[in-house]
C-alpha cells in the first residue's frame, strides 16, 4: 500500500554523511495522522460504496471545537477522535489496509519499496507581482528617452491572428497574483526516519513557508 502522511514543514538544516558529505534536508513533521474515513470502489446497488474510487482521508493535527464546524466534529466522532486542522484525502489503486480510526505515524515509511517520495505543498504567496518579478520580462530600455516606463510590460495587443485585431489574446503574460500555487516536487530522497520526534528528513527544498501544511507520499515513479 502506498506510504502517505500529512506534516508541517518546519525548516531546512543540514546532516552529514558516514564519509563526510554535507547533505541539505528539510525537516518535516509528519503525524501522527488520524483515519477519518476510508473510501472503496464498488457499485451502490451492491452495498460495498457508493464513492466508486479507493481512499483514506486523514487527519492531522487538533483543533479546538469552537474552531471547527459542527459537520466535521460529527465526522471526526465516528472515527473516535476530535476535529483536525488539517484534512486531505490520499487516492490508492488498491483497496488500502486502514480501518476508521487508526493513527498513521512515521513507521508506515519505514515499510516502504522506495526510499523516495513526493511532497505535495503551497507556495509562498508574492501578492500582486509586475511582469519582471512574475515572468521574467527583461522591461523597456533603461537609457535617454525611457521615462517612468522602465518596468512596464510593452504592447499587449495581438495585431494579427485570425481577424483577432489588437485585442489580448487568451493567456498572455502579464501582472497579477504571484505565488500561493499548489506545487509538487518528485523522487525526493527520504534522508532519515525520526520515530521518536515523528519527523521526516526530505532531501531538498519543498514548496511553502515554514509553518506550511504538506503532503508527503510514497514517490509513485522512482523504484
Amino acid at each position: 500500500m502506498l506510504a502517505a502522511l500529512l506534516g508541517r514543514k518546519i525548516g531546512m538544516t543540514r546532516v552529514y554523511t558516514e564519509d563526510g558529505t554535507v547533505v541539505p534536508v528539510t525537516v518535516i513533521q509528519a503525524g501522527p495522522c488520524s483515519v477519518l474515513q476510508v473510501k472503496k470502489a464498488g457499485a451502490a446497488r451492491s452495498g460495498e460504496s457508493k464513492d466508486g474510487y479507493h481512499a483514506v482521508q486523514l487527519g492531522f493535527e487538533d483543533v479546538k471545537a469552537h474552531r471547527s464546524s459542527v459537520p466535521m466534529i460529527g465526522h471526526a466522532a465516528k472515527a473516535g477522535t476530535g476535529p483536525k486542522k488539517y484534512v486531505r484525502e490520499i487516492r490508492f489503486k488498491e483497496v488500502p489496509e486502514a480501518a476508521l480510526g487508526d493513527v498513521w505515524t512515521v513507521e508506515v515509511f519505514e515499510n516502504a519499496k522506495t526510499r523516495y517520495v513526493d511532497v505535495v505543498g503551497t507556495t509562498k504567496g508574492r501578492g500582486f507581482a509586475g511582469v519582471m518579478k512574475r515572468h521574467g520580462f527583461g522591461g523597456q530600455p533603461a537609457s535617454h528617452g525611457t521615462e517612468r516606463k522602465h518596468r512596464s510590460p510593452g504592447g499587449i495587443g495581438a495585431s494579427a491572428g485570425r481577424g483577432l485585431g489588437r485585442c489580448v489574446k487568451k493567456g498572455k503574460r502579464m501582472a497579477g497574483h504571484m505565488g500561493h500555487n499548489r506545487r509538487t516536487v518528485k523522487n525526493q530522497r527520504l534522508v532519515k526516519v525520526d520515530k521518536e520526534n515523528n519527523l521526516l528528513l526530505v532531501r531538498g527544498a519543498i514548496p511553502g513557508p515554514n509553518g506550511g501544511y504538506v503532503v508527503v507520499r510514497q514517490a509513485k515513479t522512482k523504484a
